[in-house]
């Protein structure tokens, strides 16, 4: 027990540094080549960040863990908007884009409900059990090759507009800054998921409950710590890409890739609950947007409070 919390400690360490020399290097990379800080956000950060939640779906159905394959995908979603974001809007209120409002907010709250149809065939009558499908999976990657389009497209066509400035770093020194920060925030991320899993499995909790809690909010670590880095820098398009992109590559990388390679997953113990909280944080973040095109304090609170009455109800049931 005391080795697991010495690593903990060691793990949030190399988190919260990580987090800091990734953002610096991925915000220098933009002005380098002089594209979007959302396209990055969107990519290399959302991609990167995603990294332990995939590592750990891979392992998970490797041996046979279902429920924790779907709880990572699943909690990892819920805290990105309602914990990440709160904390992020609440630490300064978050601008958000036209071009975000119209496409990238709609296409994550799709996939999230294209997770949540997919996932309830005993509700909808198409089959006797809830499971994600080998099929199911290769339509959720056809739905990702729709992202990989959009952000192709943004590519092209969305760059910034020149400026005087120049850049914080030179491009080799911000690609290096970029792997090192990535390098601290995966094995950072690591670290803390497996001695935060001992010291939970010791105490006799449900695969359920240490999926959607400590797994969950381990392999959101880079998340969360890179979106308030991001935040607190006012580097706010970074922010918003990191949440957007990395639910969109949870559902559709960290879920459909496993699945579509290992077969068909039939998860025993998740409830309505959690996947009408996954749809219901994707549509509260595309409402609260659409409103008034940003994520003020106030919205923050409502939706940490959010996010504290679900998880009080999965621990409490």
């Amino acid at each position: 027990m005391a080795l697991s919390i010495i690593l903990l400690i060691v793990g949030f360490i190399l988190l919260i540094k990580g987090a800091d020399v990734f953002v610096d290097g991925a915000s220098s990379t933009a002005e380098n080549f002089k594209i979007s800080k959302m396209l990055i956000g969107l990519t290399i950060i959302a991609f990167g960040t995603s990294a332990p939640e995939f590592a750990v779906s891979m392992s998970a159905l490797a041996s046979g863990s279902t429920d924790m394959v779907l709880g990572n995908v699943i909690g990892s979603c819920i805290l990105n908007i309602l914990l990440i974001l709160g904390l992020a809007a609440v630490i300064r209120p978050i601008k958000i884009t036209d071009n975000t409002i119209r496409k990238e907010l709609p296409l994550c709250l799709l996939i999230s409900t294209l997770l949540a149809v997919l996932f309830l065939d005993v509700s909808l009558g198409s089959g006797a059990e809830n499971q994600i499908t080998r099929a199911d999976a290769i339509v959720i990657l056809l739905f990702f090759s729709i992202f990989l389009y959009y952000l192709i497209t943004l590519a092209k066509q969305k760059k910034e507009k020149k400026t005087k400035a120049k850049p914080k770093f030179s491009l080799g020194k911000s690609l290096v800054l970029v792997a090192i920060g990535l390098f601290g925030i995966i094995i950072g991320s690591n670290l803390v998921v497996e001695s935060a899993s001992s010291i939970a499995t010791s105490i006799g909790l449900s695969e359920r409950i240490i999926s959607l809690t400590v797994i969950a909010f381990g392999t959101s670590l880079p998340e969360l710590v890179t979106t308030i880095v991001a935040a607190k820098k006012g580097e706010q398009e970074l922010a918003v890409g990191n949440i957007i992109g990395s639910n969109i590559f949870n559902i559709c990388i960290v879920l459909g890739i496993p699945v579509a390679f290992f077969g068909t997953i039939t998860p025993s113990s998740f409830q309505y609950i959690d996947l009408i909280m996954l749809v219901a944080s994707s549509a509260l973040l595309f409402v609260f947007s659409a409103t008034t095109k940003r994520i003020n304090r106030t919205e923050g609170i409502m939706m940490l409070l959010l996010f504290v009455a679900y998880y009080g109800v999965v621990l409490i049931s």
